[in-house]
């Protein structure tokens, strides 16, 4: 591509790329920006003759597609143009006041015990950024982070993809889930081999089902699978089973009404890390530091 001298293309021409890129689209690339659909084509055209490669394929009446390079050069130029927005934030001397947006990734099984509160705190020190969420599972989290749709999520760190960096906020123990009624239900603790011939209760999601079988010398007795943290409560209050989760409810009641106990596992059996996640050599924007930052004293407060 040259030198920066030989670079003729401007970051409104990347904002059109991108824009269009993103909604597979020039007509609604020019809903959303307001700019005329002809300004659009021809910024990206101007952008694909400087690089000398073709990054999208008009298709007649079907829209936008990327060429393999044009899926390349989107991820680089999201980044170029958040830390574009960074550095005019910090020339205009509001580095004390973040604004401007910030895409947070969150597990579907962490969100509801952390999102809230985590995202509360951090409007509370920087009402000037915009939140906007990406929740999903870890391979939905890693795609997101890697091809740049969030800078950074809260994940478990659980065979995570090495173009990932991560920061631990804090370790969740595995316990098991009994009802009231069984006979471990007051034990100070149960081990996984009182537990072996009994039912089970799989939290069964990607990645998540592999941890909890490296938790049993043999294979646990699976009786229902699901892939709702609330479910699996429900089915052990309903005397189906016994679960083994990683994330304490405040209440022992589940939706249905049913209750349910946690035990302690008296075994040494490895803890969940639970980490904020972020690519590998790309330099943060002052909002995502800013948000790492919240989230370690919000983990440290909590005593984790």
């Amino acid at each position: 591509m040259g030198g920066v001298a030989d670079v003729n293309f401007t970051l409104v021409q990347l904002r059109y790329f991108v824009t269009a890129a993103e909604l597979g689209s020039m007509t609604a690339a020019s809903r959303e920006l307001m700019v005329a659909q002809s300004a659009i084509s021809a910024a990206i055209a101007q952008v694909e003759r400087e690089l000398g490669v073709q990054l999208l394929i008009r298709h007649h009446a079907r829209g936008l597609s990327l060429t393999r390079s044009g899926e390349r050069f989107l991820v680089e130029a999201r980044e170029f143009l958040s830390h574009a927005a960074a550095l005019a934030q910090s020339a205009r001397g509001l580095a004390g006041s973040l604004t401007g947006e910030l895409t947070v990734g969150c597990l579907t099984t962490l969100a509801p015990f952390y999102l809230s509160r985590l995202l509360r705190e951090f409007a509370g020190r920087y009402p000037g950024v915009r939140v906007t969420v990406a929740e999903g599972e870890i391979a939905a989290m890693e795609s997101a982070l890697l091809d740049g749709r969030c800078e950074v999520a809260l994940v478990y760190a659980v065979d995570l993809a090495l173009d990932l960096d991560v920061r631990l906020l804090t370790q969740a123990r595995p316990f098991a889930l009994l009802p009231p009624g069984h006979p471990l239900a007051q034990a100070e603790s149960v081990s996984l081999a009182d537990l072996a011939g009994e039912p089970m209760i799989l939290l069964d999601l990607p990645r998540s089902r592999d941890y909890f079988r490296t938790l049993y010398p043999t294979e646990p007795r699976v009786r229902f699978r699901t892939s709702s943290y609330e479910t699996a409560r429900a089915l052990v209050a309903g005397g189906h089973g016994y679960s083994i989760l990683n994330q304490r409810a405040a209440s022992d009641q589940t939706y249905d009404g049913g209750r349910v106990v946690s035990v302690p596992i008296s075994d040494e059996v490895p803890a969940l890390d639970v980490v904020l996640a972020s690519v590998r050599g790309v330099r943060p924007t002052a909002r995502a530091t800013a948000f790492a930052d919240t989230c370690q004293s919000f983990f440290a407060a909590r005593g984790s």
